[in-house]
């Protein structure tokens, strides 16, 4: 790539340092505003070398999961100060996944074709059994659907459908399941505000899959109902989840909250994950809530 004389880049040569097409460059900065270029006589855009840093460091996020939005303000703010990003639980890269049907799933999704999306989840996790199905099919196929719509690529209502038809065959699943009278009762929970439900309902089906008897408290639950549940059903383990910062943001004192509440219930271990919680909590100190981007932690614990 080279460089003109005054030390700034064509959007060509800028497609060309961070792999991001042209046409992806425009649309971040026209949604998230994420970088500013200036602008010739001839009304051609030019960049900086911190632009090119950026929307760099912006595509490396996404590539692990982040919403664009928020990879936007993580590069912007937090990497320049040197927090550590975490990366997220729910749509890391998976280290295999089923190409093909993730595809055809890609092709149905972008026609909003129901029917034939929920013939693809079922014969899928018929032939592959709940573990493989979530690991190489259900994540990736969430994640380039989360992508796609961040890209530009989808409109809402594509998006909207494909995630509410996997939503909706993984509660299925999960009302469909047998447990055992004995089985340890486990609470998979979005945080208040929080409406990115289908992260909690694949911790839930992971837990199932462990022996627990799973309780769902999905999508933005009312202030306190968290905590009424967990004194009433006395669970053995509670996972709460927030993809965004938007529940602590909106409720600055919720971690301490939630941090107060893990310490009284003794007999429960509190988990709390989601890269919005990752991201919150990176210089927040807690005391009773186990801070974790790894459903192996979770179930380390006897």
């Amino acid at each position: 790539m080279s460089v003109s004389e005054n030390g700034v880049y064509t959007i060509k040569q800028v497609a060309e340092a961070t792999g991001l097409s042209t046409q992806v460059i425009r649309k971040w900065e026209e949604r998230y505003s994420l970088v500013l270029p200036d602008r010739l006589p001839n009304g051609y855009r030019v960049y900086s070398e911190q632009d090119i840093q950026l929307l760099t460091k912006v595509k490396m996020l996404a590539d692990q999961g982040f919403p664009i939005r928020q990879a936007a303000t993580i590069a912007k703010e937090k990497l320049e100060e040197g927090v550590q990003v975490p990366l997220p639980p729910m749509f890391a890269v998976q280290p295999t996944y089923d190409k093909e049907t993730v595809c055809k799933l890609l092709e149905s999704g972008t026609v909003c074709d129901e029917i034939e999306l929920n013939v693809l989840l079922q014969n899928a996790y018929l032939q592959l059994g709940l573990a493989q199905f979530l690991d190489s099919i259900v994540i990736p196929f969430l994640k380039e659907v989360g992508l796609r719509w961040e890209r530009g690529e989808w409109d809402e209502y594509q998006e909207s459908v494909s995630s509410l038809v996997v939503r909706d065959f993984l509660v299925q699943i999960r009302r469909t399941h047998q447990y055992r009278n004995d089985a340890p009762i486990l609470i998979a929970a979005c945080l208040p505000l929080e409406r990115h439900e289908i992260p909690i309902h694949i911790l839930a089906l992971k837990s199932m899959m462990r022996g627990y008897k799973t309780i769902v408290v999905a999508a933005s639950p009312a202030p306190g109902a968290i905590q009424s549940l967990v004194k009433r059903l006395k669970p053995v383990k509670v996972l709460l989840s927030a993809s965004t910062t938007l529940p602590f943001e909106e409720s600055p004192g919720l971690l301490e909250e939630m941090d107060a509440f893990a310490a009284t219930q003794k007999s429960t271990d509190f988990y709390l994950g989601g890269h919005g919680a990752l991201l919150y909590t990176a210089n927040r100190p807690v005391k009773a809530l186990r801070i974790t981007n790894s459903f192996e932690d979770v179930f380390a614990r006897k």
